[in-house]
């Protein structure tokens, strides 16, 4: 069993992982990395809510990855209407989440 030591927000996280799988478990903690400011900002600074906005942010981007068409397939109105919406409600969730305990 192997070890990694994610940082994230200024935090270390040791993770234990499968041999072999270090590089991709730090790739994973980078995008968390990538998206904390964003989400820190919107949690009033609050650790737990900002890896919560973190999660939400991953999850919103791998639900669109799924309803995404294949390459090469043409998008249509209803799905680029869907996608502004999904896009608008999020943000709206992020400018809007405030401290919370």
């Amino acid at each position: 069993m192997a070890n990694v030591v994610l940082q994230i927000g200024g935090r270390a996280h040791p993770i234990a992982c499968r041999d072999g799988e270090e590089a991709r478990v730090e790739q994973l903690g980078r995008a968390l990395e990538a998206r904390w400011p964003a989400a820190n900002r919107a949690a009033g600074g609050s650790p737990e809510r900002a890896m919560l906005l973190v999660a939400l942010m991953l999850a919103d981007s791998l639900d669109e990855a799924e309803q995404r068409p294949p390459a090469g397939a043409a998008v249509s109105e209803a799905a680029l209407a869907r996608i502004a919406d999904r896009l608008e409600q999020l943000a709206d969730t992020l400018e809007n989440a405030g401290p919370s305990a």
